[in-house]
């Protein structure tokens, strides 16, 4: 777990001055931190779905499951910001003001709050089968609460306290049961957490303390869920 916080930030300090700014903004746009849940239950779901209680469906329900992930935790917090910045409560869809992020994050949180009841108690047949994504979930809403906290005196990258999230996520399930088929995802996961926070330094979105704030944050709550939840 130390690897996967020293490797991203030495990656970042190192890599930031050659990325161009259009592949900066690229990175920061594919990994963008309300999709990264979707990234890491797709993960989970295809390669070790025994560990989130889905081994039991076809692929077409898993499908299907994952597509409810992604429009709860993805699609519907993407539509409210965007009608906010329509609406002219942001001034850009990338909300890099820190003042202006406090209202997209707390409907972010309210969103990801709710998706959590959803898979934990009203999809009961999801719930008894896989209650394990709704305890992930559970803990990419503490994130989104820690960035809101954080984000109300000082600028936080939530960039890097999403893939701090997957690394926690990744590598504490790697060793707590010994799965070594996340081996090669936990590995991508590291370059490409170096690589976004990288971009988001050459795109000056953040300084490196917002940033290893962030990653550490992220590495903590979701390590934690792991080992006392899962």
């Amino acid at each position: 777990m130390i690897f996967g916080l020293i490797l991203p930030s030495t990656l970042f300090i190192n890599t930031s001055v050659i990325l161009s700014s259009r592949i900066a903004t690229i990175l920061s746009v594919v990994f963008h931190p309300l999709i990264l849940t979707t990234y890491l239950f797709s993960v989970l779901f295809l390669l070790t779905p025994d560990l989130v209680g889905v081994s039991a469906l076809e692929l077409p329900a898993i499908g299907s499951l994952l597509l409810l992930l992604f429009l709860n935790t993805f699609v519907a917090p993407s539509l409210v910001i965007y009608y906010m910045f329509k609406f002219g409560l942001t001034t850009s869809l990338q909300v890099e003001d820190r003042r202006e992020r406090r209202l997209p994050y707390l409907a972010s949180i309210v969103i990801y709050a709710l998706a959590t009841y959803l898979f934990g108690w009203q999809l009961r047949q999801i719930a008894e089968l896989a209650p394990q994504i709704s305890i992930l979930l559970a803990s990419a809403t503490l994130s989104l609460i820690l960035i809101f906290m954080v984000s109300l005196y000082w600028k936080i990258s939530a960039h890097a306290t999403g893939l701090g999230g997957i690394l926690g996520a990744m590598g504490s399930l790697m060793v707590r049961f010994d799965e070594a088929t996340l081996l090669y995802p936990f590995l991508t996961a590291v370059l490409v957490s170096g690589l976004v926070m990288s971009a988001r330094l050459r795109l000056h979105a953040h300084t490196p303390a917002q940033i290893l704030a962030g990653l550490l944050g992220g590495l903590v709550i979701s390590t934690t869920t792991v080992v006392l939840f899962l």
